[in-house]
């Protein structure tokens, strides 16, 4: 099989709603909550999905490398990886919060060619193939038209781990005080998502890992949009920085977080004293 082969999303898609079924099945029963560490969270519900997931790329593409979430790296030095995340939104899921998904993609040769993305709450599949678009349960999407970054509405997220000691509560601050909004739900996989099919302008997050974002930056490119990392360079799958926009606001987003990084131009962050007199 050859990268240039078109059979690659019917068969992902298929695995990813297999997968969503499975996840709804333990979302309705509520499943009990485990920690991996200090704060990241892990359910019976993620490692059944990633052990599916595995046992059906394994079955149709034996000889493929798979860096799973839960399940880390099959290495077999294949020119083909896949990228795994059984369950994006755990905490999400794991409080009844009905905002979570299943991600896989699928690279050659350092290349992402194919990626896939379920909602199973809304029944909802985007799926993209490099050079062929992205698309959102069979129809094209493109990405949004916004061209001011005060008519934007745009998503981050947060780290479920040593909170405390990430910065982006201060992006978060300062981009919400230059566009529409700024929207936290807990899923940067669907974040991606709703940037490809315009429904946010623009979204950014620090430390994401491959399997959060294999699939959801090749979405955005296929659409018609921009991923870099915080100063515009090229997104590195394996790096820390990830800022995907309609490629309009791309710039004014860039120098928002000159800004912010430089610390010129902060709105200090109000007191809570002063709110209440």
């Amino acid at each position: 099989m050859t990268a240039n082969q078109k059979d690659f999303v019917p068969a992902i898609s298929e695995i990813a709603r297999e997968a969503g079924v499975l996840l709804m099945t333990h979302f309705y029963r509520r499943v009990k909550v485990e920690y991996k560490g200090e704060a990241d969270l892990v359910t019976v519900a993620d490692r059944q999905s990633e052990t599916l997931i595995r046992e059906r790329i394994s079955q149709l593409w034996p000889d493929h490398d798979i860096l799973g979430e839960e399940g880390g790296l099959r290495d077999t030095g294949s020119d083909y990886r896949w990228y795994v995340d059984p369950l994006d939104g755990t905490t999400n899921f794991a409080h009844g919060f009905p905002v979570f998904c299943v991600s896989m993609a699928i690279e050659h040769r350092g290349q992402r060619v194919a990626g896939v993305i379920y909602d199973p709450t809304r029944d909802e599949l985007f799926a993209a193939e490099q050079g062929s678009g992205a698309y959102l349960n069979g129809q094209r999407i493109q990405v949004s038209s916004t061209e001011h970054l005060a008519e934007c509405l745009v998503a981050t997220g947060f780290p479920s781990h040593k909170r405390h000691k990430n910065p982006n509560i201060f992006f978060y601050h300062q981009i919400t005080l230059h566009t529409h909004g700024v929207r936290r739900a807990g899923s940067a996989a669907l974040d991606l998502c709703n940037v490809a099919c315009g429904r946010f302008d623009g979204f950014w997050e620090f430390n994401l890992k491959p399997w959060d974002t294999a699939a959801g930056v090749l979405m955005v490119q296929e659409a018609g949009g921009r991923v870099t990392d915080f100063k515009g360079g090229q997104f590195e799958l394996n790096g820390y920085e990830t800022l995907a926009s309609n490629s309009l606001v791309h710039p004014a987003m860039l120098a928002e977080f000159e800004q912010i990084f430089s610390g010129n131009g902060m709105e200090p962050l109000p007191s809570v004293h002063e709110f209440k007199a």
